[in-house]
């Protein structure tokens, strides 16, 4: 994965070669930012409603359907929650907190910060998720700031789609397509099912963690960066390998990943709350 900043820390403490879901980078790389690229067949990807938190990064996202007087939604991995990393089928509903994130506008720069009310929903089964819901509502957000949130996409995203990974702990892009999707990408103790696997061109890093995967087209976050395979070892900590219908392995050394959040969707009900229970939901219940 591509470990939380302070997880990264540790791991390399202890271990060397670091634990967690996402890799930290050196402090040479926090300098090589890289500015919202310029395609003239489409806008440009800014870093508009991207948050940092203190280990990952993140985004304010929206159901097609959100009212502005919801309150506001951050999406960022499983394994960035304040709590630490979910065990495999543990699934975190409706939990207090009071977790902060820096808001930046499209240039990168912070602009405020939003407070959580509570981790609405967070795993790592099946999944890398985390939904904060935050004390201020979208229009509040919009009305403070001029910073819209990025809507979700609500159809699964297709192979060959031109996608922008926004990082707002390093207020960098990576950009790239998608090149196909993972039947089940392991990692560690954790599965991911239908995990986006990117093309070699998003080399994320640590910290990237959580980051929106956004569609350079529409402008809709089509999933969350998550992992990469660091150094060719298969299905270990930091090298997730793909397994196919078949139990058929493979493993892609420099391949980073992102899971799909179109079918977060149908669980987000009236008022922006989490309801697993609605129709066509399928994320994973406690």
């Amino acid at each position: 994965m591509n470990k939380p900043l302070v997880g990264a820390f540790l791991a390399a403490l202890l271990l060397g070669a670091g634990v967690a879901p996402a890799v930290a980078a050196e402090p040479a790389q926090q300098a090589q930012d890289v500015a919202p690229k310029a395609d003239p067949a489409v806008k440009a990807v800014t870093f508009a409603g991207t948050v940092a938190l203190s280990n990952c990064s993140g985004s304010v996202v929206r159901s097609p359907d959100a009212a502005p007087t919801d309150p506001a939604l951050v999406l960022s991995n499983g394994h960035c929650l304040e709590s630490g990393f979910p065990g495999p089928g543990e699934v975190i509903v409706d939990q207090p907190s009071s977790r902060t994130f820096t808001l930046l506008n499209a240039s990168g720069s912070g602009v405020g910060t939003l407070k959580a009310s509570k981790i609405a929903y967070g795993t790592m089964t099946d999944t890398d998720l985390s939904l904060y819901e935050t004390t201020s509502t979208y229009q509040q957000i919009e009305d403070s700031y001029g910073i819209q949130a990025l809507e979700l996409e609500t159809a699964h995203p297709t192979a060959g789609t031109a996608i922008t990974v926004a990082s707002g702990y390093w207020k960098r892009t990576y950009s790239c397509d998608i090149d196909g999707f993972v039947h089940q990408l392991k990692e560690g103790r954790w599965t991911w099912k239908d995990s986006v696997r990117y093309t070699p061109e998003c080399q994320t890093i640590g910290g990237t963690s959580g980051s929106p995967v956004i569609d350079d087209a529409t402008g809709k976050v089509v999933a969350v960066n998550n992992t990469g395979n660091e150094s060719g070892q298969e299905c270990t900590d930091n090298n997730p390998c793909e397994v196919d219908e078949n139990g058929n392995v493979t493993v892609r050394e420099g391949i980073n990943y992102a899971q799909q959040t179109y079918n977060m969707v149908p669980c987000i009900g009236a008022g922006s709350k989490i309801d697993l229970d609605r129709e066509g939901c399928a994320l994973p219940k406690p």
